[in-house]
């Protein structure tokens, strides 16, 4: 197996959101993603309208790739039916005879969670909707999307929202010939990283999307629609504050416990997130070279870094979690396994700690926003 291969199958063993509801869970810690969830309903209300105009669909097949678990996960499914049966409503025609819903992500992710919620998501969905009503069958996929899951010519809809911007492994080209790391200090793209490490980090980008691309379009009907969402740029400077503060924070965090002996800085020095926030034109240019597909819309949009979160109290404390609190639970519930992986479980308590301070101490100067991409395709006919 190349070495290639092997950092890809590392990658799906060790990629997951926190599993289970307690604390620092993502199911208890995914309001962001929530809220990003939001800014692509237009869009796919849109996609589905435009998918039944089109052509009367006996059987619709619709996936949601890179689903995750906890109370998104059939959030954005269960808003395309009622899309399905309200848009036909609308339009006087018969739904469907059947919706084929495929919920997909990593192997390690938490789908025992989701399987344990269907009995909440089949009721609400066969209540006081009529015999009209599309039989709707829901099941999982396992694998990564940066390959082929489904068979060809299948899929009407496909969406995904925060998981593009997940790499399938840490680039190459971060460590020079003695096996260090380049990008001393960091552990993403940062002001100070070698140009090398950000070209290393595009050009992963542009290999994943790309078979992405290709993948999807093996899959998908002509004619088919595609929206997503991911966490991007506006400029084309992949340093700016919008894309990368949030690791240039939770480096520091490490620095300072390995100032003090707590982690060995080497440790920091050789790990690298598999993670890039690209701008539209990045996207645009794949799509374009790939050739598959082409852009209906685009749209950007800012989210608070601790954006939906109420005043949740801490239930050891008591009291309201400051906004740094907040957004440490949200970054730990996405990327403790990957540092555990890593770094060991013990400094996990610690080291998430002190980013909720660094977050805290940044966001009471500068009210730093995630950028969300959101980006509409509709498949082409290719022959």
């Amino acid at each position: 197996m190349r070495a290639a291969q092997r950092k890809e199958m590392k990658m799906l063993e060790i990629l997951h959101m926190n599993k289970g509801a307690g604390e620092t869970s993502y199911a208890m810690n995914s309001s962001v993603q929530n809220r990003i969830i939001s800014c692509g309903e237009e869009a796919r209300k849109k996609a589905i309208m435009e998918i039944l105009c089109s052509n009367w669909v006996e059987k619709m097949s619709i996936a949601d790739l890179g689903c995750s678990s906890g109370p998104n996960a059939l959030r954005v499914i269960s808003e395309i039916v009622d899309g399905v049966y309200a848009t036909t409503g609308l339009l006087e025609q018969p739904a469907p005879n059947e919706l084929v819903v495929y919920l997909n992500d990593l192997f390690t992710n938490d789908f025992n969670n989701i399987f344990a919620s269907l009995p909440t998501f089949y009721r609400k969905h066969t209540q006081d909707k009529g015999t009209s009503f599309p039989s709707c069958f829901v099941s999982a996929v396992p694998g990564t999307f940066y390959g082929r899951l489904f068979p060809t010519n299948t899929l009407h809809f496909v969406h995904s929202s925060s998981s593009l911007h997940w790499l399938s492994q840490v680039p190459d080209g971060l460590v020079d010939g003695c096996g260090r790391g380049l990008n001393k200090g960091k552990i993403y793209i940062s002001e100070s990283s070698p140009e090398c490490v950000v070209d290393a980090y595009s050009e992963q980008f542009k290999n994943d999307f790309s078979k992405f691309l290709a993948s999807r379009s093996q899959e998908m009907v002509t004619g088919g629609r595609m929206v997503l969402s991911l966490l991007g740029r506006l400029s084309m400077d992949p340093t700016t504050p919008h894309s990368c503060y949030q690791w240039e924070l939770l480096a520091r965090s490490l620095m300072t416990m390995s100032s003090e002996g707590l982690v060995e800085e080497e440790k920091v020095d050789s790990f690298d997130a598999p993670y890039y926030a690209p701008c539209f034109e990045e996207l645009k240019m794949e799509i374009e070279k790939e050739g598959s597909f082409m852009v209906d819309e685009h749209e950007a949009y800012e989210i608070d870094w601790d954006a939906g979160w109420e005043l949740e109290s801490d239930s050891t404390m008591g009291r309201p979690l400051s906004s740094g609190e907040r957004v440490a639970r949200t970054i730990r519930a996405v990327v403790e396994s990957m540092l555990e992986s890593h770094f060991g479980c013990h400094i996990m308590d610690e080291l998430f700690r002190r980013f909720a301070q660094m977050v805290e101490d940044h966001l009471s100067n500068t009210r730093t926003k995630y950028i969300n991409l959101v980006i509409s395709l509709i498949k082409q006919d290719t022959n």
